[in-house]
């Protein structure tokens, strides 16, 4: 798990001063290029981890070789923390590890460390959907999670015009690349997709978060009720076993293996809200996909084909006759 490397890439720079990605790799036995990324995570999110170029260069930690964490100032803190707070409760060992490090912090630092580590969830199922670029407000509304201070969302409503919002930020929820706010509105609890977002303000008033919030549990409700509502229709599909993988990555975690079948194949289960929606997603597949059932997905795949056929079947004749140029 890539939080615990960066752990022990902390430590390690802490108890040596200065590696290279070379004996970082050895280290940890990791590829060179897996340890340079690693390296540049800790710089990029704000760590005091430099490159030294040159003959006996190699990365260091800008305030020497300190076992208790004193090289680093408040944002640095805060930055570590958010980087690897997302991995504390995947487990054991490393909530133990997170423990540790909050208390090798110094005295001042530590409830900003600790809202750090409990800010952000990650939640690496997919929902069917492509990875993107982590939205460019994702800091701010870190910061404001983290410093209990209200924001000023705009957000588009139903009606598609972005409505102001004051809000109180309660967690982040990395949910496989698609970032989500949970926060407390007037009118309750509310979860905003922030790639979604027109705007965003952290203001200086005071953020009310409840003692018992529980971010982790908060997210496991609200994508129990938001797979409940995507979930509504099933269809059982054969596929090439080999093909598994990028159908999952359609699907998410609405993709599970039935059974494997005889030559190779796998008969799988697939969902979305509506027929349709499964339709488009497979329409693309061809015959490499037989949809078993039910009825209404094979009806909806037999309409995308007429349509593509009405569409272009004239358009071909015309290009493949004779003399046409």
């Amino acid at each position: 798990m890539r939080a615990d490397r960066l752990v022990a890439a902390l430590l390690l720079l802490q108890a040596r001063g200065r590696v290279t990605a070379s004996e970082l790799a050895e280290e940890l036995e990791i590829s060179v290029a897996t340890a340079r990324r690693d390296l540049e995570a800790l710089s990029t999110a704000g760590i005091p981890v430099y490159p030294q170029p040159g003959r006996g260069g190699g990365w260091s930690l800008v305030g020497g070789a300190r076992t208790d964490l004193s090289g680093l100032n408040a944002a640095e803190s805060r930055a570590l923390f958010l980087l690897l707070g997302p991995a504390g409760s995947a487990a054991p060992e490393l909530a133990s590890a997170l423990r540790k490090l909050v208390r090798a912090l110094p005295a001042t630092f530590r409830a900003d460390a600790e809202a750090a580590a409990r800010a952000v969830v990650s939640d690496p199922a997919g929902w069917g959907e492509r990875d993107r670029e982590q939205p460019a407000l994702v800091a701010s509304l870190q910061t404001a999670v983290v410093r209990r201070l209200k924001v000023r969302l705009a957000y588009p409503g139903r009606s598609g015009e972005a409505a102001e919002r004051l809000v109180d930020p309660l967690g982040l929820v990395d949910k496989d690349g698609i970032w989500y706010l949970i926060a407390g509105t007037a009118a309750g609890r509310r979860t905003f997709r922030v790639d979604r977002v027109a705007g965003a303000e952290v203001t200086d008033l005071p953020a009310h978060r409840p003692d018992d919030f529980d971010l982790q549990a908060e997210w496991a409700r609200v994508a129990a009720e938001m797979e409940q509502r995507r979930s509504l229709v099933q269809a059982v599909v054969l596929i090439d076993a080999r093909f598994f993988p990028v159908l999952r990555g359609h699907f998410g975690r609405h993709c599970e293996i039935v059974a494997q079948e005889d030559g190779g194949r796998l008969r799988v289960r697939v969902a979305a809200h509506m027929p349709r929606s499964i339709a488009e997603q497979l329409a693309g597949w061809g015959a490499m996909i037989e949809v078993v059932e039910p009825e209404s997905v094979r009806a909806e795949l037999a309409r995308i084909g007429r349509e593509l056929v009405h569409r272009y079947e004239a358009d071909i004749r015309i290009d493949s006759s004779p003399g046409v140029d």
